[in-house]
């Protein structure tokens, strides 16, 4: 059985990426290879974040409410 990913909100990805770039800038090896042209952490992250590389998960404990009937 296959589980189902579900879609993070942009408040969470913001936060993997920018997890993601603190720890590049302080010394953690790139999980993808660098494309000429990247500089910095951020697009870096950026970058990993969209192959799905980044070890990070996003455990959310939000709930929802029901809509008005």
């Amino acid at each position: 059985m296959a589980k189902a990913e579900k879609q993070i909100t942009h408040y969470e990805r913001a936060r993997v990426i920018g997890a993601r770039a603190l720890q590049l800038s302080m010394g953690a090896p790139p999980l993808v290879k660098v494309p000429e042209g990247i500089i910095g952490a951020v697009p870096l992250a950026f970058l990993e974040f969209e192959k799905g590389v980044i070890p990070l998960r996003v455990i959310s404990g939000r709930q929802y409410a029901k809509p008005a009937e």
